[in-house]
Order: C-alpha cells, then sequence, then structure tokens
C-alpha cells in the first residue's frame, strides 16, 4: 500500500511511477540514445578530415583548433539560438549543436593519435611501397586507433550528458523528463531520468572500451623494444 502511495507522498523511489511511466520512459531513453549516436557518428566523421587537414601544417592546424575550441566554448542556449533560424526547433537543431560541441575533443584526439605514429612505422611501410592512402589507412589509423577510440568515448559520454541540453527545445531524450518534473519537483522523475541518463553514459563507455580492445589486439601484446609496429601489420597481411 505505501508503494502505491509513493507517487501521492512524492518519494525518490517509487516502483509506482516505473510501472505506470514505463512507456514515457522507455521512449525518452529511446530518443536519447539516437541523438546521441547521430551525433556521434556525424562528429565523427567531420572530424576526421579536419584533423587530416590540421596535420598538414601549423597554418592549417592553428584555424581548425582554434575554431573547434571556440565552438565548444559557445553556451549551449546561444549555439541553440544560432543554429534556430537554419532547423527550426527539431532534432536536427540538437544534433547539430552536439556535433559542433563534439570537435574539439575527437579532432584533437585523432590528431594526436596520428602525430604519435613513430616515424619508423612510416618509413618502414613507405620502404615496402606504401602510397599515402595506403599508409594512412593500413598504418597511420590503426596505431591512431587507442588514441581515436579514448577521444570516441570521452565526446561519447559528454555527449550522453548534453543531450539533456536538448530539452530547451522538446528534443532532449531523458532531459525532456527532468525539465517536465523540476517545475512541479516531482522527485520520482528527477531521479529516474538522471540515473537512467547515467547509465547511458556508463553503458556506452564500456561498449566503446570493449570494441577498443576488439580493434587493437596488438596493445596487449608485448613487442620487442625498438620493433616497428608496421612489421606485424605486415606479417599479417602476408599471411
Amino acid at each position: 500500500m505505501a508503494e502505491q502511495n509513493c507517487l501521492v507522498t512524492n518519494d525518490w523511489i517509487c516502483g509506482e511511477y516505473l510501472r505506470s511511466r514505463s512507456a514515457e520512459l522507455t521512449e525518452a531513453t529511446v530518443q536519447h540514445i539516437w541523438i546521441t549516436v547521430a551525433s556521434v557518428l556525424i562528429g565523427l566523421a567531420v572530424a576526421f578530415p579536419l584533423a587530416l587537414l590540421a596535420r598538414r601544417g601549423r597554418h592549417f592546424a592553428g584555424p581548425v583548433l582554434g575554431l573547434t575550441t571556440v565552438l565548444y566554448t559557445v553556451p549551449s542556449l546561444a549555439m541553440f539560438s544560432l543554429l534556430l533560424p537554419l532547423f527550426g526547433l527539431s532534432a536536427a537543431l540538437v544534433v547539430t549543436g552536439l556535433v559542433l560541441y563534439s570537435l574539439t575533443i575527437l579532432v584533437r584526439n585523432i590528431l594526436a593519435g596520428l602525430e604519435a605514429v613513430p616515424q619508423e612505422s612510416r618509413e618502414a611501410a613507405k620502404g615496402m611501397g606504401y602510397g599515402p592512402v595506403r599508409l594512412l589507412w593500413e598504418v597511420e589509423l590503426p596505431l591512431a586507433l587507442p588514441a581515436l577510440m579514448a577521444g570516441l568515448r570521452i565526446a561519447t559520454v559528454s555527449t550522453v550528458a548534453l543531450t539533456t541540453v536538448g530539452s530547451l527545445v522538446g528534443k532532449g531524450g531523458l532531459g525532456n523528463l527532468i525539465e517536465d518534473a523540476l517545475p512541479s519537483f516531482f522527485k520520482a522523475q528527477v531521479l529516474t531520468a538522471s540515473v537512467l541518463c547515467v547509465l547511458l553514459a556508463v553503458a556506452a563507455d564500456l561498449l566503446l572500451l570493449g570494441v577498443q580492445r576488439l580493434l587493437t589486439p596488438w596493445t596487449r601484446i608485448r613487442t620487442p623494444a625498438g620493433a616497428p609496429a608496421v612489421a606485424g601489420i605486415a606479417k599479417t597481411e602476408a599471411g
């Protein structure tokens, strides 16, 4: 009986809320997930060519890194206001804003990963006849994956949190529930939506960590000191 009255007494933990609002919670969670996934994937697609451009030299790196940093410092309310004439009150508005916020993390980590590739690995690949494109995709990018995946994990967790800000335009996933509950201080809804948001961030981070371990098995294998990493890649291809 006490559990059924938890909505009336406005308890923080309320099983009746979970049962009666399960459809609403599911819808908000699904919206939160797809906005996050779309934002991160688009952000990665935009960040990769920007990182390649930035590593061509300081005259490119300065503007690219400076612009992405400035975008990250723009308050969310101002960002959405600037994008509003282009996208209106739509999910595209939120996704675009989140993509712009993710760029500073993704570009810097991709660039750091590419710059950390040992020069001897590049020279060994060139000696084996690798052209620029093949060198990038088969040597540099695989060796840069740990840094790239670290940036992707940070950007994803950050985007999970920032997606809640989309509630300003009614497209914030779990953030919509939090904003709707605050005026009446609906404790169960605030707590449940907040906990789900945290769980999404943790689940996304663990998932990406697992993907990272699958994609970079050589990071768990000790190789002789000074041995070019490309040698292992070339051996795999030859086999």
